[in-house]
């Protein structure tokens, strides 16, 4: 029965090619745009590279002021702040302090190299897992020191050293300072604002005094947990010891309460977009996605419907005869509801070889440096999980109003 439905559905399709096209292209289009989008909001909330840590890390990215009045004040959190506070978790493992990036422009051969530094400290090489391609990352003695070290990206020591078959040992300069290079890392896309620089240096080299007792500074930090199972039991040990911390006698005049987070890698990227407040950037991002994917699903299904009953009205006479002869209109639905899920599989199939292609071309083309979009394994399942959920709902208005038909009514009709 299947293999004579299909074989109806294919003769279907290639009978009214307009109409198919029309089909096809909404329903590939609309999958195509979805995964596309799923993979790079994958790889902004989730890098895998770097940060293969991430189930048991919190990142602390802002340190925020308010006042009875409504003012609010935020910005990035200093180093001594986070080393006296943050640093005095029992529960965290190690604790990786990086700053924002600096740019500094390096001239070669007459070419303007852009170089993005970041301070850190020697636990960022413990906790996110930098992939070496030569040498190996400063060590804290040579931070302790203020050594004028560095480790680099793969594409910095391309445009800056060219084809040298190795680096470690040399000197790069930044900033009219020669630093010497001791490592040399996988390039990290820049949309992994925490992970990503091209010249990573020790932070007791910074012009920013390190031990400035400010809290407010140029400075996240990444929490490790010792399991996934006790990073709960971290983020609230932070909270609690944030409420303990005294308001800096310069921001007392202005300001009553202190506030610091520390979030997922996925909380920081909706708290950032959506809103500060507790949970609200989270909130609001499911929110915000769930009514786009409803919406951007909607129109192609509701074209869909509206082709399918067109089509079905069109071959209305056929739909007479077998009722003549004695299909039950229950053996029409699951027709016509088959042929809409072969059509949608179809488009499915086309979705998720455009969405390949395109990937590919987003990926060489340079646009975002470094970045590597795939599909994930889940969202191709959920995607064709959708393509039947799609066929099954654009079909079965229409299968049921070609149920409904009267033989006589339907043989005239043609």
């Amino acid at each position: 029965m299947l293999k004579n439905y299909f074989k109806i559905a294919i003769a279907v399709l290639r009978r009214r090619k307009f109409f198919t096209f029309i089909s096809l292209f909404g329903i590939s289009l609309t999958l195509t745009v979805l995964m596309v989008l799923a993979a790079f909001i994958e790889k902004v909330t989730n890098p895998v590279y770097p940060g293969d840590k991430n189930s048991r890390s919190l990142y602390i990215k802002r340190l925020t002021y308010t006042s009875k009045k409504g003012w609010i004040n935020s910005g990035g959190s200093s180093f001594y702040f986070l080393t006296h506070y943050a640093g005095s978790l029992k529960t965290r493992v190690k604790m990786a302090i990086v700053s924002s990036n600096t740019s500094s422009n390096a001239y070669v051969n007459n070419k303007k190299i852009v170089i993005d530094m970041k301070y850190t400290n020697a636990d960022l090489w413990n906790i996110a897992n930098y992939q070496f391609i030569e040498g190996k990352p400063f060590t804290p003695d040579q931070i302790n020191k203020a050594d004028r070290v560095a480790v680099i990206s793969e594409r910095t020591r391309n445009e800056y050293f060219g084809d040298a078959v190795t680096v470690v040992g040399k000197y790069i300069e930044a900033d009219n300072i020669s630093y010497r290079v001791t490592g040399v890392i996988k390039n990290v896309p820049e949309i992994e604002e925490v992970f990503y620089a091209n010249m990573f240096l020790p932070y007791t080299v910074a012009k920013s005094d390190y031990r400035n007792k400010d809290f407010w500074g140029d400075y996240s930090a990444i929490l490790l947990a010792p399991s996934e199972q006790l990073v709960t039991k971290m983020h609230t040990e932070y909270e609690q010891m944030v409420t303990r911390i005294p308001i800096p006698d310069n921001m007392k005049k202005d300001f009553d309460t202190l506030h610091s987070d520390a979030d997922t890698y996925f909380e920081t990227f909706t708290r950032g977009f959506f809103g500060n407040a507790d949970n609200a950037g989270y909130a609001r991002f499911l929110l915000f996605m769930s009514l786009f994917v409803l919406l951007f699903m909607l129109l192609p299904t509701v074209n869909l419907v509206n082709v399918n009953i067109t089509r079905i009205m069109e071959r209305s006479s056929e739909i007479g005869v077998r009722k003549a002869f004695g299909a039950s209109s229950k053996t029409l639905v699951y027709q016509f509801i088959t042929e809409n899920i072969i059509l949608t599989i179809l488009g499915g199939i086309i979705g998720v070889i455009l969405t390949i292609i395109i990937l590919q071309v987003i990926n060489s083309s340079g646009f975002i440096p470094d970045l590597d979009l795939t599909i994930n394994p889940a969202v191709l399942l959920y995607s064709l999980l959708a393509c039947l959920f799609f066929g099954l709902l654009s079909g079965v208005y229409p299968a049921w109003r070609m149920s409904r038909l009267n033989v006589v009514t339907a043989l005239k009709a043609q």
